[in-house]
């Protein structure tokens, strides 16, 4: 073969004057030597990036290890509300019963001591873990508080997000743990408008009732309020053992339980008219007030166009009122 032929060949030209001849090298050199180097270079290339991604992982800590459940303490900011009864956990027992764990945990090594581990997102992985007495499989990365906080409330918010009163008392709770709001608003992947109200809403219902109702899925915003509302019209005559030892909530859902609070607290309803109305009258004859029993309740009502301000006065002179009241009473027993 000349030198020319030899050149010819290397770049798939007609070595020779037969064409059947050069057809076949030109498939022979494509289908053998360059799909061989491909192969070889694709094999190379994601070698490369297999590599790169294990180098990146060693680095962050990201390699999947299995633990034993009691060396994971939970982390210092609560976000989910335990409930009793919780159909989609009994299921995900079963799953990994079934199929095993799927998604591992994120975990970082615990600031108590060495061996021990605190979990960032997972809590209900690592209690199924638990109940079926195996290792829960684990992602070991070194974070700070923030980085913690931060990816314990993105990864609820990615996998099943948190009801309304889970996201407000989250909020609060990292409030007052000291976190400033631009680490919170990062946390709940919301704005500072939306942390405002979820505060705001935790900080007027009792935290140990929200534990007795549960995170209640389907109840947001405008119904927690409107329970705050209740709560507080309620005040101390508002029994919440009396609602529980219903055995109708034994097995109940949150959401049901919300609502058996939720109606407890409630204005009743009334079908119009007062039991009983009095009006009085200035002496000049004007219609000045309303006194109306409604039941078991009397209730004074003003009208502050035609007395303005007697309403605050007649409320200062109460005490004085009761003590006359008092006195009378006690001169017509003796008499």
């Amino acid at each position: 073969m000349s030198r020319k032929d030899a050149i010819n060949s290397l770049y798939l030209k007609k070595p020779s004057s037969a064409p059947g001849d050069a057809e076949k090298l030109s498939e022979r050199v494509r289908t053998g030597a360059i799909s061989a180097m491909g192969t070889s270079l694709k094999q190379m290339t994601d070698g490369a990036k297999l590599a790169t991604r294990l180098q990146e992982q060693l680095e962050k800590g990201d390699l999947v290890v299995e633990i034993e459940p009691d060396a994971v303490e939970q982390s210092p900011i609560a976000d989910r509300i335990p409930t009793d009864v919780d159909p989609a956990f009994d299921e995900l027992v079963q799953s990994i019963s079934n199929s095993g764990q799927q998604v591992p945990i994120l975990v970082r090594p615990s600031p108590t001591g060495q061996g021990r581990f605190q979990i960032a997102y997972g809590r209900r992985r690592l209690k199924a873990a638990k109940i079926l007495n195996r290792p829960v499989l684990a992602i070991i990365r070194k974070l700070t508080d923030q980085e913690l906080i931060v990816a314990q409330g993105r990864e609820n918010l990615d996998r099943e997000d948190l009801s309304f009163i889970e996201k407000a008392f989250f909020a609060k709770n990292l409030e007052d743990s000291g976190c400033d709001r631009s680490t919170i608003v990062s946390a709940l992947c919301s704005d500072k408008a939306d942390v405002s109200r979820y505060i705001a809403v935790a900080r007027r219902v009792p935290e140990h009732l929200v534990k007795r109702i549960g995170p209640a899925p389907k109840a947001g915003r405008a119904r927690w309020l409107k329970l705050a509302d209740g709560l507080a019209h309620a005040g101390d005559s508002f029994e919440a053992d009396a609602i529980f030892s219903d055995d109708k909530l034994a097995d109940a859902n949150s959401d049901l339980r919300f609502q058996a609070v939720l109606r407890a607290v409630e204005p009743k309803k009334t079908d119009g008219k007062p039991v009983s109305s009095n009006i009085w009258k200035t002496p000049s004859g004007k219609h000045a007030a309303t006194i109306e029993n409604r039941s078991g309740r009397t209730a004074l009502i003003f009208e502050d166009k035609v007395v303005p301000e007697f309403a605050r006065f007649v409320s200062a002179q109460l005490g004085d009122l009761y003590r006359q009241f008092q006195s009378s009473s006690q001169e017509e027993r003796s008499n």
